[in-house]
């Protein structure tokens, strides 16, 4: 083969990601493997390799069968953070090589590997280069990706890890809609990330990769991100559901069931491996016989196969024409309607869509997360529009409502909690939440009603609109807060155990989105004030803090800026890398 035939079948075979060196004699392929060494004692390196995680890279095995692999990618300067995780032989075998997490954008890693080969330790140090992170340019903006600060980081806590799960509208959000009402139009470009607590970002997401404007099936927002236990990415977008590995694999990609539209804000994997979705129905028959698309108002329950096995459908199990809370809210703080001209329509004959109103076919309920407790086949909801959290067994009877009394009727109202002090003594509260002579007060408009298995509680991030039914005299004296209950169900009682934001004030007011989660790992709550300044001229400014489970003590708190006005955060997920590579 001359130089020229030789030259032609490694540019060719380069350009098909063949192997360069079928067909050729010894020496021919010498002469290519020159061309194209490899950095270590193993293969070459791949940066993003599946396409949709940019600061990923696999190192290939170059056919050897490394044992004990440990991976370094080095912290940046003198202040960086270095990430390091073991990787397990399925986790070899799955990619094919050495899976490299945590780059830096624009920059010239330094990633470390440590492993047995032939019986030998082997230590040698690769280097990856990176491209920039790419936002997006929208009206308004300030800069191209939101931006991260650090305040505070305690020692032995420098390794966190946050994947923040923002949302960037534009001006073609909500240009299409269903014809029969629904939420298609809730639409946002996905910008998720993974901050470091110096506020590098170590991974994100090619938001042009998974969404589309155009494309019906790709629309939506990106919601409802968990690291589940395998160490998989769990989310949902508009249309489909997804499941992801931390090198941007696709494990899963499937539509909603057929008949359910419109998924947003919650998903969650069972322990059979099911997964909970709250979606909406298309073509909804009401009991006027009008036919709707409803607004987050179904949950879904779909196994492996992507069969569905169980719908709780809230407007059969709760009352869809309560609009004690409704009548109540802030128009500029209903989901993400800030328009400042907005105003809330909730009688039975608004426009059918995604708007705050009471009957199937509006924003009635507002399910924001779901949750499960295993103990007794039970969902736990937590219905923006309507209460701090209610529980739902499988035989869709509702077990408890944590929330005001005013406006239950019926049935419904007898499944109402009782707050007491922490001795167990009845609070006198009234109709609207608000207890005498106590630090007790439900949730409002809140997100993330989560059980905390290890505790026996449960906490949700209180944003605080429409708190007691009303507004405030000003809008500054509105706050939001994490918050942590204790329910007995056998006496129907609830005494609140934590709070802590509401000494933080209006500044860190979060009037939607938002988290607040039990981190075992370190006996924390982590709480994402996911829209602070959200209403203001300025830039929405997001603030994430863990603490000390129990307690005041701040642990970490950084400060997110977004790119213009009115652009929210959803939630903030804490990321272990070794739960994801390690088994």
């Amino acid at each position: 083969m001359n130089k020229h035939l030789l030259a032609a079948a490694v540019m060719g075979a380069l350009t098909m990601g063949g192997n360069i060196t079928v067909g050729m004699s010894e020496a021919e392929a010498a002469v290519v493997n020159l061309a194209r060494p490899g950095q270590g004692q193993l293969g070459h390196v791949k940066v993003n390799p599946y396409g949709y995680a940019p600061l990923s890279a696999i190192i290939g095995l170059g056919g050897k069968s490394p044992a004990d692999v440990k991976v370094t990618v080095k912290g940046k300067g003198k202040t960086g953070l270095p990430i390091s995780y073991d990787v397990s032989r399925t986790q070899l075998l799955t990619h094919d090589g050495v899976p490299v997490f945590g780059l830096y954008a624009d920059y010239n890693n330094q990633v470390e590997l440590s492993y047995l080969l032939d019986g030998k330790q082997v230590k040698e140090t690769y280097k990856i280069f990176t491209q920039p992170v790419v936002g997006i340019s929208v009206d308004g903006a300030t800069h191209g990706f939101p931006t991260v600060t650090p305040k505070k980081v305690a020692k032995g806590w420098e390794d966190r890890l946050y994947w923040i799960n923002h949302l960037v509208p534009d001006q073609d959000s909500q240009a299409i809609m269903w014809s029969a009402g629904g939420a298609l139009e809730w639409d946002r470009w996905p910008v998720n990330f993974i901050t470091d607590t110096e506020g590098e970002v170590r991974w994100y997401l090619d938001h042009n990769r998974m969404h589309d404007q155009n494309v019906i099936g790709k629309r939506g927002i990106i919601m409802g991100v968990h690291q589940v236990d395998n160490g998989d990415i769990i989310f949902a977008q508009g249309q489909k559901y997804y499941r992801m590995d931390l090198m941007g694999r696709i494990i899963t990609e499937r539509d909603l069931p057929n008949g359910y539209v419109d998924f947003s804000h919650a998903m969650k994997e069972l322990p059979n491996g099911h997964y909970l979705l709250r979606a909406a129905k298309k073509n909804y028959v009401r009991d006027d016989g009008v036919v709707v698309n409803t607004v987050r108002d179904h949950i879904l329950e779909i196994d492996q196969h992507g069969r569905l096995v169980d719908v709780w459908d809230l407007n059969k199990i709760l009352d869809p024409m309560r609009d004690s809370l409704l009548i109540a809210l802030d128009a500029k703080a209903v989901c993400l309607n800030v328009d400042d001209s907005a105003e809330l329509d909730i009688e039975p004959d608004a426009p059918f869509g995604d708007y705050p109103g009471v009957g199937a076919g509006r924003n009635w309920a507002h399910v924001n997360s779901i949750d499960y407790d295993a103990s007794d086949d039970s969902i736990i909801i937590s219905p923006r529009h309507q209460a701090t959290a209610i529980k739902i067994g499988r035989d869709k009877q509702v077990k408890w409502i944590l929330g005001p009394a005013e406006g239950w009727k019926g049935e419904l109202a007898n499944k109402l909690l009782t707050p007491t002090d922490s001795k167990g003594n009845k609070l006198d509260c009234t109709p609207q939440g608000r207890c005498a002579d106590t630090n007790f007060d439900f949730g409002y408009t809140q997100h993330t009603s989560w059980l905390v298995p290890e505790k026996g509680t449960l906490v949700t991030f209180d944003n605080g609109d429409g708190r007691y039914h009303e507004q405030p005299a000003l809008a500054e004296m509105k706050y939001s807060r994490g918050v942590e209950y204790k329910i007995d169900e056998q006496n129907m009682t609830v005494k609140q155990v934590w709070e802590w934001g509401k000494n933080m004030g209006y500044e860190w007011y979060s009037p939607v989105t938002s988290v607040t989660d039990y981190e075992a790992d370190k006996d924390s709550m982590m709480m994402y004030f996911a829209s602070a300044e959200l209403l203001t001229p300025n830039n929405t400014k997001p603030k994430l803090v863990e603490v000390k489970y129990g307690t005041q003590d701040v642990k970490v708190e950084m400060h997110i800026e977004s790119t213009s006005p009115k652009q929210a955060s959803y939630r903030s997920v804490v990321i272990r890398p070794q739960q994801a590579f390690g088994q």
